[in-house]
């Protein structure tokens, strides 16, 4: 009785523990917010230096590549970026007060635009409907009343009497109180600049001793993964912040060279708003184009400077971001387009406009130190760019799902890199080892496994239909890191031969001679299927034997025609009796064929060919077919060989020459050294 109280109770507490977890990690992450919303003011200028430290980082290295000494080069690089910094602040400070004393003389061509809008628009469907509108409105309201006479005269007098002036004059002020005047809007700018000054400093002297904090803080007890990590996430961030900082101001270079060329006032304002804006991913350049634009329409009394500004901005922007960023940078930024969003409104509801420059270089920096952070995984999970399942965890989700088309969309993608084979090496067949997991924990409904089973057959026969098409859209690979390199790198496939059926032995020319059974599960059937496949594909007939077909009752109706090699697929490596007990079982249907076993993704020591009493054992679909395919060589060479030395005995001895020596193998072999993908 007590036991089964503690078996009742366990779950209760266990889900009580997660419950507090995730109580105590919203309320940590609530203080962390109010933390920052609160000390913005600290926190907005130490973030600012964090930023350009990593944009600083890489020149104060090549100045002690130089020799120079980092007391020297430290103080060097960052008086040199705070002086730009500064004369772009009074550039911007300019250009400003330049467009401000300039604004009143294009008030009329505003105006001309303005009524040549509306004399468009003058008896349009807007226009007529705000009539009818404004006619509706008086019918409902009906007549107003006539004020009277009396009422008329006295508000004539009310109206007469004028209000008495009054004039509040203040004292005159101090010469200290206007310096105090002009000085404190200057304060707050100041203070931030020089605390920015203070944190870069500190940073670029003392990084190695922030590294090894952050060692301690990242995991003291590996310090290999630790260092590795950091040192890794530490260039990346350089290197990219670096590179952005580059491309955004060549980018603004660009656009107000084009504006001054074009016509429009304040370029430079506008192509340093371009380059500050463009920071901002996706909507950045289009709000920093807003303002030259609308500048362009009220300085042109016709169409065409707008026209010539916005073809600029938009050109320049696809040529940047489409093809100069992506071969300096990569295609994306390790950002999801929903994380930018978030991270825009986030940052800018928090710091203001600050934050939405800031939002994308720190979601990056959250995301980097995720990716090499067991802790802070859960930011790479749901700020990153990387897909959030494995591609053999969403080939099984798709099973789960009954979506055999997505699966069929997702083998499609990875075939452009990789063989059909390593697909259902790498990708499908450890996506059914999940789902044999799943199993065992007795997660998995009969119904459900026949659901799998049958969307795998769905996704072969969807494989099978545009194989051919995959391969000869196949493009060269550039060594660059995608998901199905990765995951091809697991299990590297051997290189399989194409067999020519008509050169095969007769025995082996029949319609299916490879027999794939599945050893007790629907899971097992699927795995016969693509063992079967890649043998077909590969020239040699095999086809997969329904799970009912090897029952203990369906086993002797079982069609053994032509068979000459059976392969037996399990996913259950717990144990050998069930395996040895089918195997028995067909020695006795087919005491003449070979018997395969594949114990896919096999750990169970067990499992040898001698325990088993099988022909050969294999673990993987690349090592099956391999098999497979040399057996079909061997028996060929056998006959070759038997055949001529038939021949040796009507002809008599012959003396081998050099040229034909060892040579018939290679004539008459139905095997080619090349693979499927080098045919097509």
């Amino acid at each position: 009785m007590s036991l089964d109280l503690d078996a009742r109770v366990a779950p209760l507490v266990a889900r009580g523990g997660f419950g507090d977890r995730a109580l105590t990690a919203v309320i940590v992450a609530a203080l962390v917010i109010c933390g920052l919303y609160v000390g913005r003011e600290i926190f907005v200028p130490i973030v600012l230096a964090v930023l350009l430290s990593f944009v600083l980082a890489p020149l104060v290295d090549i100045l002690e590549r130089w020799h120079f000494p980092r007391p020297a080069s430290v103080p060097v690089v960052v008086l040199l970026a705070f002086i730009a910094i500064f004369a772009l602040g009074g550039l911007i400070v300019r250009e400003v007060r330049g467009l401000a004393e300039s604004l009143p003389r294009y008030q009329q061509t505003m105006q001309q635009k303005i009524k040549s809008l509306r004399a468009l628009t003058a008896t349009g469907p807007l226009d007529r409907a705000a009539d009818l509108l404004q006619s509706l409105g008086k019918e409902i309201s009906g007549p107003q009343p006539v004020p009277s006479a009396a009422g008329s005269l006295s508000s004539k007098a009310v109206d007469h009497v004028e209000p008495i002036p009054v004039e509040v004059r203040s004292p005159p002020q101090s010469a200290l109180e206007n310096i105090s005047a002009l000085i404190s809007p200057l304060l707050h700018p100041l203070a931030t600049v020089g605390i920015v000054i203070v944190f870069v400093i500190f940073i670029l002297f003392q990084r190695e001793d922030l590294r090894n904090r952050f060692i301690k803080l990242a995991g003291s007890n590996d310090l290999q993964s630790a260092t590795a990590a950091i040192d890794d996430a530490a260039s990346r961030l350089s290197r990219l912040f670096l590179t952005q900082v580059l491309l955004n101001a060549g980018f603004g270079v660009i656009v107000a060279a084009g504006l001054l060329l074009i016509g429009v006032p304040s370029a430079i304002l506008w192509g340093i708003l371009a380059a500050i804006m463009r920071f901002v991913p996706y909507v950045g350049p289009f709000i920093a184009a807003f303002f030259p634009l609308t500048l362009a329409i009220a300085v042109d009394p016709g169409w065409s400077m707008l026209l010539w500004s916005g073809s600029l901005i938009l050109l320049t922007e696809l040529l940047v971001g489409q093809a100069v960023e992506p071969l300096l940078v990569g295609h994306s930024s390790g950002l999801s387009p929903v994380a930018v969003v978030v991270a825009a409104t986030f940052w800018t509801a928090l710091w203001g406009p600050i934050g939405l420059v800031l939002a994308t270089p720190l979601t990056i920096c959250l995301v980097v130190l995720g990716r090499h952070v067991e802790q802070l995984r859960f930011l790479d999970i749901l700020l990153g760019d990387r897909p959030a399942l494995s591609p053999q965890e969403l080939f099984y989700q798709r099973m789960l799902a009954n979506d055999p088309p997505e699966a069929v969309e997702m083998a499609e993608k990875f075939l452009k890199e990789r063989s059909l084979a390593e697909y259902y090496e790498n990708v499908a067949l450890n996506g059914l080892m999940l789902a044999q997991a799943d199993l065992k924990r007795d997660r998995l409904s009969p119904d459900r496994l026949a659901a799998i089973r049958d969307s795998v057959a769905e996704v072969i026969d969807g494989l099978a239909s545009e194989f051919d098409d995959v391969m000869e859209g196949r493009q060269p690979k550039n060594g660059a890191p995608t998901d199905a390199a990765d995951v091809a790198a697991g299990t590297p496939m051997p290189e399989l031969p194409f067999i020519i059926r008509e050169g095969l032995p007769a025995e082996w020319q029949a319609e299916h001679p490879v027999l794939c059974v599945a050893q007790r599960s629907d899971l097992d059937e699927a795995a016969a299927m693509f063992l079967a496949e890649i043998l077909s594909k590969h020239g040699l007939g095999a086809r997969a034997a329904r799970k009912e077909e090897t029952s203990p009752s369906g086993i002797f109706q079982l069609d053994a025609s032509g068979v000459m090699l059976v392969c037996i697929s399990t996913l259950d490596d717990g144990g050998t009796a069930q395996t040895r007990h089918l195997l028995r079982k067909l020695r006795r249907k087919m005491p003449r064929v070979r018997i395969l076993v594949c114990c896919w993704g096999c750990t169970n020591s067990g499992m040898t060919k001698d325990h088993l009493k099988a022909d050969a054992v294999a673990d993987n679909l690349g090592e099956a077919a391999a098999y497979c395919l040399s057996l079909v060589d061997q028996t060929a060479a056998h006959d070759i060989i038997h055949k001529d030395a038939a021949c040796s005995l009507e002809s008599g001895p012959q003396i081998p020459s050099k040229q034909t020596e060892g040579s018939a193998d290679r004539r008459d072999s139905p095997l080619r050294t090349s693979s499927l993908r080098d045919r097509r």
